[in-house]
């Protein structure tokens, strides 16, 4: 009989020895760890939208009569809405599993073993973390000072293994967005530079209409933060036309479910509903900055995006995160070399706000 130790050994070398990536936890189970009424849970940890999803979306997904079937391999009807929605030709769209998916799926076509991918932390912990399992090498380029990206530093790093760069813009966690002139820069340097949009609704910025100017841009976005479908994975990408057809050939047939596909369709025809949900998030950003900018061991930066990062200038950011557990505000903590005693957090209703700047204050 073959033992678990000798399959072990076929095992990736690196794969045992790479980081996980660490996620938030769902509502109910916070509520359980700290016996707090799962109604009563703040939750400003993940970055999802407080207002939830269109009603139109969980009409469409409870009247839906074919779940027994395969959705659409093609995202025929999906695409051709955000081509309508992005104003750039469905030939450029590809859908994903959420954006996630559609990270791993480049790193898939470009990447082999030993290959660099350029990341410039604090940053997502996807790029990394994918880069890892597809067998790449993670070149870390720290951002300045003020989050912006090292441009004269990542020129330095390039080598002949470069293949991607992954730039977050509105970045997460700092909230700021690179210039198209920076992005222009790489373009002209890096065989390969994706820039994640996620967070795009909330800043208004974009350099989607260059991809059919470059053939080697890449946009990619999601449906979880501004449309609040985190839990059913939608995102999709903006790729040029011939890297489309790659995408299209070596993703899972069936990667979108039907219902993720439903309601991505179904967002894109309530835009006047999620529009007014993201106005009301953008103003308690401004007043959320406003009450956290009050408090005087915090250092609040400046946002684009659907949170706003902090750090506690005490060194006790820790202390600070588990006192607003106890008390059922979930936030997200930071303590890495680029985020030292830093908490991230998400704009909830004006309600949160309240009840989070209490909480502060009351901590202190």
């Amino acid at each position: 009989m073959i033992s678990p130790k000798h399959i072990e050994k076929l095992i990736r070398a690196e794969l045992k020895t790479m980081k996980s990536y660490t996620p938030i936890e769902p509502a109910d189970v916070l509520s359980q760890r700290t016996k707090v009424p799962t109604e009563k849970i703040i939750k400003l940890d993940g970055n999802e939208n407080p207002y939830g999803c269109s009603t139109r979306v969980k009409q469409t997904l409870a009247e839906y009569a074919y779940y027994h079937l395969y959705p659409d391999p093609e995202q025929r009807e999906l695409r051709k809405a955000l081509q309508e929605y992005t104003g750039l030709n469905l030939q450029h769209i590809v859908a994903g599993s959420g954006s996630d998916e559609l990270i791993d799926l480049v790193l898939r076509l470009f990447v082999e073993r030993g290959d660099e991918v350029i990341n410039c932390p604090p940053t997502f912990g996807m790029y990394p973390f994918s880069t890892d399992i597809c067998g790449g090498r993670v070149v870390n380029i720290p951002r300045t000072a003020d989050f912006s990206i090292n441009i004269l530093a990542i020129k330095k790093a390039l080598t002949k293994r470069t293949k991607v760069i992954f730039i977050a813009s509105p970045n997460n966690p700092s909230g700021n967005v690179t210039s198209q002139q920076a992005i222009e820069e790489l373009l002209d340097a890096v065989p390969v530079v994706v820039i994640d949009e996620a967070y795009f609704e909330f800043s208004g910025t974009t350099v989607a209409p260059l991809v059919p100017k470059h053939a080697n841009l890449i946009v990619l976005r999601t449906f979880s933060k501004w449309a609040g479908l985190a839990g059913l994975r939608i995102g999709y990408g903006i790729f040029p036309s011939h890297l489309a057809k790659y995408l299209m050939k070596i993703k899972q047939p069936y990667n979108v479910n039907s219902a993720a596909q439903l309601a991505a369709l179904e967002s894109l025809k309530d835009l006047a509903y999620l529009r007014n949900t993201i106005e009301a998030i953008t103003q308690e950003r401004e007043r959320l900055f406003h009450k956290l900018n009050q408090i005087s061991w915090l250092k609040t930066y400046p946002s684009q995006a659907n949170f706003i990062l902090c750090s506690v200038v005490n060194g006790k950011a820790k202390a600070v995160h588990e006192g607003l557990k106890r008390q059922g505000i979930f936030v997200r903590y930071f303590d890495t070399p680029e985020l030292k005693d830093c908490l991230r957090i998400t704009v909830g209703k004006p309600e949160h706000t309240d009840a989070l700047i209490a909480a502060l204050r009351e901590i202190r």
